[in-house]
């Protein structure tokens, strides 16, 4: 009879052997003792909020409301912090603080959540895309200058994953072309661009306070500002402005909304606010001690940091050069999740190739705002318009959640420690 061989086990986890890590990652949780007392105290008033939408005194908020406001202005050092309920609400906010609606466009990068997009579109204007910089993934200016047209109205700008975007030529571009420019930074907060803080460069900026930002409340999110009458509209834009028109005509014409901030997420958000120094060294502490273990590792490019910049490091970016690595960045992705350390394939698909934009339908069955009467552009969502964002969403781009999940340097350790021991073994892995 014979003889079996027995199939050679290999020591990844993917393939039957032991994870480096045996449980799952736990989440991090910022909220502490200071942030429990602020919401107790606001609870034990029993006023939830204090917003009405109508002229008076009470259009403005409650007093935890206003001193968040005033707390964020202060620590930004801007004329005028508007909070709302999201960041997202804040971007469209943003949107109609400048005025921006049908027949006008907006240029903005691809590789961005779905609501820096969405919030154009939402006050009838045409999001138009612009490729982003391999390096440090946010919009590429010279891209920017190939999609101006006439109908253009603004750039925004995305922080992406806690570095600010090539504000040098942005704002070079904004005075030859007579742009405005927008900065999402919900994921950027304390970066800096040549010394000054991200989401203060711009004419409008947006901070977001979701649950997974370096500072949180759960929701919410606020627009900064130094143009008076953008702020205005930005508060018109949150609580039902319309009421407001004829009391305020200089602001114009606007349709406003329920975008109210409440008195127990601002309470939270303005102590999360006076952490955020102590937050701040925990997830750069976790950064450098990641980068510290990664460096050297040929084929993976760790993130670059613009000169000029300080990088925040809402999440760990890193691109994988397959050819140098050896295996692809799936097949990396895939053997590290199996031990127990999950890391991202690419980030969001790049947004013209959703159907919004696919089938140019945003609004029911018209194709509004991409035809009407007021626009007379032609948007192109093409497969291809932005190769770059492309070819990482497909291939190169991935990510560890460096500041939230890794939230030890143990845990920082031990993923290094399993990143290793899958390069070490990857001739195991299929081709």
């Amino acid at each position: 009879m014979a003889r079996q061989t027995r199939k050679k086990i290999s020591a990844l986890a993917l393939l039957g052997g032991t994870p480096v890590l045996k449980k799952p990652l736990p989440p991090f949780y910022s909220i502490g003792k200071k942030e429990r007392a602020a919401a107790l105290g606001v609870l034990k008033g029993g006023l939830l909020s204090d917003f009405i939408g109508e002229p008076g005194d009470y259009f403005l908020g409650g007093k935890r409301v206003r001193a968040l406001e005033r707390a964020f202005a202060k620590k930004f050092k801007v004329r005028h912090a508007v909070s709302f309920n999201s960041g997202s609400t804040a971007l469209h906010g943003a949107i109609a603080s400048l005025g921006i609606g049908p027949g006008d466009e907006v240029i903005l990068p691809p590789y961005t959540m779905s609501a820096s997009a969405a919030a154009i579109l939402q006050n009838g204007a045409v999001p138009i895309f612009a490729d982003i910089d391999e390096q440090t993934f946010c919009i590429d200016p010279e891209s920017v200058r190939k999609r101006i047209t006439k109908y253009t109205k603004a750039i925004m700008a995305v922080n992406l994953f806690g570095q600010a975007a090539d504000f040098g030529e942005l704002r070079a571009i904004a005075r030859e072309h007579n742009l405005k420019i927008i900065e999402d930074n919900a994921q950027a907060i304390g970066a800096r661009w040549r010394g000054r803080l991200a989401g203060t460069i711009g004419d409008v900026g947006v901070f977001s306070f979701n649950f997974h930002k370096m500072i949180q409340a759960g929701e919410g999110g606020v627009l900064v500002t130094n143009d008076d009458r953008a702020a205005l509209r930005a508060r018109m834009c949150r609580n039902h402005g319309e009421n407001l028109s004829a009391t305020h005509p200089e602001a114009g014409p606007i349709i406003g909304s329920n975008y109210r901030m409440t008195e127990l997420t601002a309470a939270i958000a303005q102590v999360q606010l006076t952490r955020f120094e102590e937050l701040k060294r925990r997830r750069l502490a976790l950064a450098y001690q990641l980068e510290r273990g990664l460096s050297g590792v040929p084929g993976l490019i760790l993130p670059y940091i613009a000169p000029g910049n300080t990088h925040m490091y809402f999440v760990y970016p890193m691109r994988v050069d397959e050819e140098i690595l050896g295996i692809s960045r799936d097949a990396l992705v895939a053997a590290m999740a199996a031990e127990g350390f999950p890391m991202s394939r690419g980030y969001v698909k790049p947004l013209y190739l959703l159907p919004v934009f696919q089938k140019r339908r945003a609004f029911n069955d018209t194709e509004f705002p991409f035809k009407s009467n007021y626009y007379g552009g032609d948007p192109d969502y093409a497969k291809g318009i932005c190769p770059v964002a492309e070819r990482l969403y497909e291939k190169e781009f991935t990510f560890t959640l460096g500041g939230q999940h890794l939230y030890r340097g143990s845990h920082i350790d031990l993923f290094v420690k399993a990143l290793k021991k899958v390069l070490a073994h990857k001739a195991d892995l299929p081709r």
